[in-house]
């Protein structure tokens, strides 16, 4: 089984976040908000953003060393406008790694709603880490 993240991460799973690009410090992810993932005013929810960003950050600092693991240190984020998405609509994260150390990864992130609107950024700050086996749930 393939495990596109590198591990088994359940609330990436349930958040249905899917990885479309892994190389040379870039990401993009994917993400078809579900009713549950809006908030009251009927768009996607600050944190379901911000998990986004989070993880497209952490794939554009992963993609440049694939046998590491990193963990979020610090993030900044600005919201612009709602993540605005209609039914099988996707909202679209591009990560971009913009230096790293030995062990620091400095990054940013964007997220566009369907019409390549930019809806909110981030910078974020990640440690290099060894990672853990990619390991997924029991199927028995």
């Amino acid at each position: 089984m393939s495990i596109p993240f590198g591990a088994y991460i359940p609330f990436v799973d349930h958040l249905g976040f899917t990885l479309e690009k892994f190389e040379g410090g870039e990401s993009q992810l994917h993400f078809a908000p579900r009713p549950e993932h809006l908030n009251s005013f009927d768009v996607t929810h600050g944190g379901a953003l911000m998990t986004l960003l989070d993880v497209v950050m952490a794939t554009a600092a992963r993609s440049v060393d694939n046998d590491m693991g990193v963990v979020t240190i610090e993030m900044k984020t600005t919201f612009m406008r709602p993540g605005k998405v209609t039914d099988g609509q996707l909202l679209v994260a591009k990560g971009h790694l913009v230096h790293r150390t030995r062990s620091m990864a400095f990054t940013e992130g964007r997220v566009y709603d369907p019409d390549g609107q930019l809806c909110a950024m981030a910078t974020g700050t990640f440690k290099y880490v060894a990672r853990r086996l990619a390991l997924s749930p029991s199927t028995d």
